[in-house]
């Protein structure tokens, strides 16, 4: 029994040994060995003129080098079987872009040298997770840009080369510029290949503030299920209200903004007929409508808090506005007035003032002018009024201090058949937008004399040309009954409008805009469709 379980013992130790043994062998004969195409030494593998990166080394290969090889791009995972190498070098070789977590799985990475091969693009998280790497090269590749924080997590960096690049120092590489201003590692100088106003000039010599990254766009936000003609945007008791006319329902139809439900909505409507304007203004903390008609007259309208309604307080003299077209109001020296464009061959455009209980005709400009639009603006200073007119050219009244009311000054040459005018001011200098049906519109600048031309735009079908100031932006919009509407954007270097966006709005008649809850609104009526309401946003291109 005893020589039995010796036997057995003696067995067991000699079936270990062997087990030991074979997985020993396993694990030896298991070992990767140098692929082909490559030459491995005890710590470096270079290979060269291959298809394809392998995906098995030696284990204790130390540096990989690849050398003229015909592959097209580094994939993600490439290198997950090599975990040990701390220098990974590429010269020389075809491929043109590297994918997202190329290099993963290589924790103990110091050195990585991507040099004369022809990348054109590097994903933004290609570099992810390589924290011990101190030296990165990019040198000499088709580099245009690169993507923004394509170097975050490498903390470890002392040395950047990316000489021999075209690089475009422009809005997408604004980040490169403050990562070259904060990062401890050093970054070798590297011209910029464009645009215009950096070219050969150094990525290391400019700051953030260099570039102008912020641009915008008006977006469609919110449709109104009906048409209109005119669109005015007013101020009432903290609240900020829009009003609508609209001629086929002949409706004065305000709406009032939701800041929950951040929306426009109805609040209220006046009624009356072909109605072609609504003009709000407020007097003493009192809200006036007048509304303008086609038809049956025109009206002043108050509205009554108490009741919470309009009513109506005053008919404007049926004998002088016969087919008006356009309202405007202004204060002069502290007083009220209002003033309406008729349009009819037996109208007279009239000045009205406010007395403290109504208002009154102050003054006839002229009558039988078939005056189709009115716009007051400061010339140097002075009140001054301009008249556009399909029977003459636009006429420019100036108000007279001590006769108090206004005198023709001047008319604008060469510019017959101007439907309206509208006015607008860049860096102090006052300009005209003058709209015509069928023709060119104009841009003209005030020289202390006169209006000279200074832009022409082509239009036909347009029956606006509205300029719009959001912040630093100057904006004017063209619209069509023809085409889409332009919108340009003032170029200052330029001194002109150069297009900014197109908008797809039918028949535009007026542009209004809204600045509420630090938000922009234009509100678009439309003749033949529906009203549209877009918001103005701001677009930082150095996040794109």
């Amino acid at each position: 029994m005893g020589y039995g379980n010796k036997t057995l013992k003696e067995c067991t130790v000699l079936l270990c040994v062997a087990t030991i043994l074979l997985l020993a062998e396993s694990r030896r004969v298991k070992q990767p060995r140098c692929p082909a195409s490559c030459t491995c030494t005890k710590d470096n593998a270079l290979c060269e003129n291959i298809r394809s990166v392998p995906h098995s080394f030696p284990p204790d290969v130390f540096s990989l080098s690849f050398l003229k090889s015909g592959f097209t791009e580094i994939t993600g995972g490439s290198f997950l079987h090599s975990p040990a190498l701390h220098l990974l070098l590429f010269t020389a070789n075809t491929f043109d872009s590297i994918d997202e977590d190329a290099f993963l799985g290589l924790p103990h990475l110091e050195y990585l040298f991507i040099e004369n091969n022809k990348i054109a693009s590097i994903s933004k998280y290609a570099f992810r997770g390589l924290k011990a790497v101190i030296h990165l090269s990019l040198a000499y590749n088709n580099l245009g840009t690169l993507p923004k924080d394509v170097f975050k997590g490498m903390d470890a960096l002392v040395k950047v080369d990316l000489k021999g690049n075209n690089l475009e120092c422009d809005c997408k590489l604004k980040w490169l510029v403050e990562w070259i201003h904060t990062t401890n590692a050093m970054v070798d100088q590297i011209p910029c290949s464009g645009p215009p106003l950096f070219q050969g000039k150094l990525i290391n010599d400019l700051v953030p503030e260099s570039f102008d990254c912020i641009t915008a766009e008006f977006a469609s936000y919110q449709p109104l299920m009906f048409e209109s003609i005119s669109v005015e945007s007013f101020t009432f008791g903290m609240d900020t209200f829009v009003v609508f006319a609209q001629p086929f329902t002949g409706t004065c139809s305000f709406l009032e903004w939701d800041h929950v439900e951040t929306v426009f909505r109805a609040y209220d409507s006046i009624q009356s007929t072909s109605t072609v304007a609504c003009k709000p203004m407020v007097i003493d903390n009192q809200l006036f409508i007048f509304v303008a008609q086609l038809f049956g007259g025109s009206h002043i309208y108050k509205r009554d808090i108490s009741a919470n309604k309009f009513i109506k307080i005053q008919d404007i003299d049926i004998l002088k506005i016969r087919k008006p077209n356009d309202i405007e109001t202004f204060l002069i020296d502290g007083e009220s007035f209002f003033v309406i464009a008729d349009s009819s061959k037996a109208g007279y455009t009239t000045v009205y003032k406010w007395n403290g209980y109504g208002f009154y005709s102050h003054q006839s400009l002229h009558l039988w002018y078939r005056d189709t639009d009115v716009e007051y603006l400061e010339i140097s200073g002075k009140p001054h009024l301009i008249l556009a007119s399909s029977s003459q050219r636009p006429v420019v009244y100036q108000w007279s201090k001590s006769l108090k009311q206004f005198d023709r000054r001047t008319d604008i040459p060469e510019m017959e058949d101007v439907f309206a005018v509208k006015h607008f001011k860049v860096k102090n200098e006052l300009f005209i937008c003058l709209t015509r049906f069928i023709g060119d519109s104009k841009v003209m600048r005030w020289d202390g004399a006169m209006f000279k031309e200074v832009q022409t735009m082509p239009s036909r079908g347009s029956m606006v040309f509205q300029p719009v100031s959001i912040g630093n932006w100057q904006y004017a919009i063209l619209g069509s009954d023809y085409s889409l509407t332009q919108v340009y954007q003032w170029d200052l270097k330029r001194g002109q409008f150069v297009h900014f966006q197109d908008l797809n709005i039918q028949a535009p008649r007026a542009f209004s805009l809204v600045s509420i809850d630090n938000r922009e609104f234009l509100l678009a009526s439309s003749f033949r469709g529906k009203t549209q309401i877009y918001e103005h946003l701001m677009i930082d291109l150095s996040n794109n």
